[in-house]
């Protein structure tokens, strides 16, 4: 199954991380509306990510609620018809909701740099290392935390959960394990605490820009 490293964090600066990812990447970013419906599903996540009327990619990926660098196991499947295929897996197994978001997207070498501007929540960074066939999950870790070092991402602002999880309902809550910063040594998982899963828990923690984001068409 493919695997990726992933880290995710609230970006404070958005403009700056802009130019950051222009500098590390050799190509033209690409800017990409999306659409993800989550469908209720048990031991992994699944959504439909719909990128235009006949272009969509069902995903069902397993990764950990960490706020750190984690690995993700994925299958992704392409359609020519999302909306067909969004009304049946609605109608099978329910949805949980539907997030909405522009991505800009850098390339750097195997590793996807996303800045996000995603509606109702602000804007995030997201790194995405596709690891090769027999690449080792260490491997990975080590590439995704060199790339974040350029960005000045403090450890408040790394994020474990899910955009939906985050547009959730403002009593909801998660456990999510924090990193701890240890000298010489990156970032190590430590005890879990609790996360704010919700724009408003975000808010009030000062981790989230009031500001909300434009709607996005899609």
């Amino acid at each position: 199954m493919p695997s990726n490293v992933e880290i995710k964090a609230i970006l404070e600066n958005r403009m700056a991380a802009e130019v950051i990812a222009s500098r590390l990447s050799d190509r033209v970013p690409e800017i990409i509306r999306q659409e993800d419906t989550f469908f209720r599903s048990k031991d992994a996540r699944l959504k439909l990510r719909i990128l235009g009327p006949q272009r969509g990619e069902l995903i069902r990926y397993e990764r950990p609620d960490v706020a750190g660098i984690r690995c993700s196991q994925y299958s992704i499947a392409r359609t020519s018809d999302p909306e067909a295929l969004r009304d049946i897996l609605g109608r099978t197994l329910g949805i949980l909701g539907v997030v909405r978001k522009t991505r800009t997207l850098y390339k750097v070498g195997q590793t996807r740099i996303h800045i996000d501007r995603v509606e109702g929540l602000g804007n995030f960074l997201e790194l995405e290392v596709v690891l090769r066939p027999g690449q080792s999950e260490v491997e990975g870790k080590t590439i995704a935390q060199g790339l974040l070092g350029n960005f000045g991402i403090e450890e408040h602002q790394l994020v474990g959960a899910a955009y939906i999880d985050l547009l959730a309902c403002p009593t909801a809550t998660e456990q999510a394990s924090k990193p701890k910063r240890q000298p010489g040594t990156g970032w190590t998982d430590s005890k879990p605490v609790p996360q704010p899963s919700t724009r408003k828990g975000l808010l009030k923690m000062g981790r989230l820009n009031s500001t909300r984001a434009p709607k996005v068409l899609v």
